[in-house]
C-alpha cells in the first residue's frame, strides 16, 4: 500500500499595503471551527505558529497526490477566509519583503522561547514548508533518515521563495534557511543507526539545557515526535499550491527509496554533516538559478541536473504509487515559470515596488 503523506504550510499575514500584521490570533478567535478545520473529522487544522504575523494549516495524511494537491488548496483558502473575518490577507512568502517586528504568540513555551534566544528568536518571522510521510516504526524512520540527507538541499532548492530580508534583496533564494539555521538544533544530522541511537542523540541535545524540549530538536529531517512519520522540514513555503504538491510527491519517493534500500539491506551512505551543510547554504543561495552540489560527487553541477539525479534516485519508488508522470508535469511547470524566489525578483525588477510583490504574491498563493 502507498505510504501516507501531509502537508504542513506556514504563511504570512499581510495587510493592504503588504506589512505583516499581527492578527492571527484575532483571525482564529473570529472565524470558529467552521473554518478552522476541514469537513473531516481530526485533521486539517489552521492554527496560529510562532509568531502572530502567521497562519498554518495541516492536510489529513493523503495516499493519493490529487487528494493531497486538493487539500493543500483547501488548505490555503481556510486561511484566507480565516484572514477574511479580520481584513488581512495570505502570503506564501517564506520571509517578509517588508521591514518588520515580529510578535510572539501568547503562550508559554513560545514567551519562554523568545526570552531565552534573544534576536533569534525574535526575527524568527519565517514560512516553512514541512512534509510528513508515514513509516512502520521507528526503525523504519531511523533507517529513512540515514539515506535521505544528501537529498535535503535539492528539495531546499526547488522551494526556494524568500529572496528578500527587511526590506533588501538578500543575494539568497532562500534567506529563510539562513535566519533559520540559527537555531543551535537546525540543520543536516549524521547517522544514528538506530532509534536508540537517535533518541540518546535527542536526550543529549535536551540535557545540554540550551534548549526547551525534543520539539526544539530542528534537524532538516526528524521522526515526528506527534504521528508515526519522518517529518522533512528543510523548505520554504512555496509561493504555489503547485510546488508544495511536488514537493510532498518527492518526499514521499525519497522515503520509499530509503524504506526500500534498508529492507534490501543496502548499506547507508557516510553522512558528512560538513557537507550537507554546505551543500544545503549553496541551495539556499542560488535555489535552481545556478548550480548546486550532486549527492553522487559532492561537485557543483547544473541545478537543473541535480534535480534530475533527485527524479532518477526516487524515480521507481515515484512510478509505483503512480506519481511519476505528475512530477514529470509539476516540475516542467516549475521549470517555466520559475521558483518563487526568481519570480519575486521579477515582479520587483517589473515594479521597483515591495508592495507590488506581496500583492502579485499573494494572487498566485490562491490561484
Amino acid at each position: 500500500m502507498k505510504r501516507t503523506m501531509g502537508i504542513e504550510e506556514e504563511f504570512l499575514l499581510v495587510g493592504d499595503d503588504g506589512r505583516p500584521v499581527a492578527r492571527a490570533s484575532e483571525a482564529l478567535d473570529a472565524s470558529g471551527v467552521d473554518l478552522t478545520r476541514s469537513p473531516e473529522t481530526g485533521g486539517g487544522a489552521l492554527e496560529t505558529e510562532f509568531m502572530e504575523e502567521q497562519l498554518e494549516t495541516a492536510t489529513h495524511p493523503r495516499h493519493e497526490l490529487t487528494d493531497l494537491a486538493a487539500e493543500v488548496r483547501a488548505g490555503r483558502q481556510r486561511a484566507q477566509a480565516a484572514a477574511d473575518r479580520v481584513g488581512v490577507r495570505v502570503a506564501a512568502l517564506a520571509t517578509s519583503p517588508w521591514p518588520f517586528e515580529g510578535t510572539t504568540v501568547a503562550r508559554l513555551r513560545y514567551l519562554e522561547a523568545r526570552a531565552a534566544f534573544g534576536l533569534t528568536a525574535r526575527e524568527q518571522l519565517t514560512s516553512g514548508c514541512h512534509v510528513h510521510v508515514a513509516v512502520a516504526d521507528d526503525a523504519e524512520g531511523v533507517a529513512v533518515l540515514d539515506r535521505i540527507g544528501p537529498w535535503l538541499s535539492v528539495l531546499l532548492a526547488l522551494s526556494a521563495n524568500s529572496p528578500f530580508w527587511q526590506g533588501e534583496d538578500s543575494g539568497f533564494a532562500s534567506y529563510r534557511s539562513q535566519v533559520w539555521a540559527r537555531w543551535p538544533t537546525s540543520g543536516p544530522a549524521r547517522s544514528f543507526g538506530s532509534p536508540e541511537g537517535y533518541r540518546q542523540a535527542v536526550d543529549d541535545l535536551v540535557a545540554t539545557g540550551t534548549i526547551l524540549d525534543q520539539n526544539m530538536v530542528y534537524f532538516d529531517a526528524r521522526l515526528s515526535s506527534r504521528y508515526p512519520t519522518v517529518e522533512i522540514r528543510v523548505a520554504d513555503v512555496c509561493l504555489d499550491a503547485d510546488t508544495a504538491t511536488l514537493l510532498g510527491a518527492l518526499a514521499r519517493g525519497l522515503v520509499e527509496t530509503a524504506a526500500r534500500e534498508a529492507s534490501e539491506g543496502l548499506a547507508a551512505p557516510l553522512l558528512r554533516p560538513e557537507l550537507l551543510r554546505t551543500a544545503s547554504w549553496r541551495a539556499g543561495r542560488s535555489g535552481l538559478s545556478t548550480e548546486l552540489l550532486s549527492p553522487h560527487t559532492w561537485q557543483p553541477a547544473p541545478a537543473h541536473d541535480v534535480v534530475g539525479q533527485l527524479v532518477a534516485h526516487v524515480r521507481e519508488a515515484l512510478a509505483d504509487d503512480g506519481d511519476l508522470d505528475a512530477v514529470t508535469e509539476l516540475l516542467g511547470r516549475l521549470w517555466a515559470g520559475g521558483g518563487g524566489a526568481a519570480r519575486q525578483r521579477a515582479w520587483h525588477a517589473e515594479s521597483g515596488d515591495l508592495r507590488a510583490v506581496v500583492d502579485r504574491a499573494v494572487e498566485v498563493t490562491h490561484a
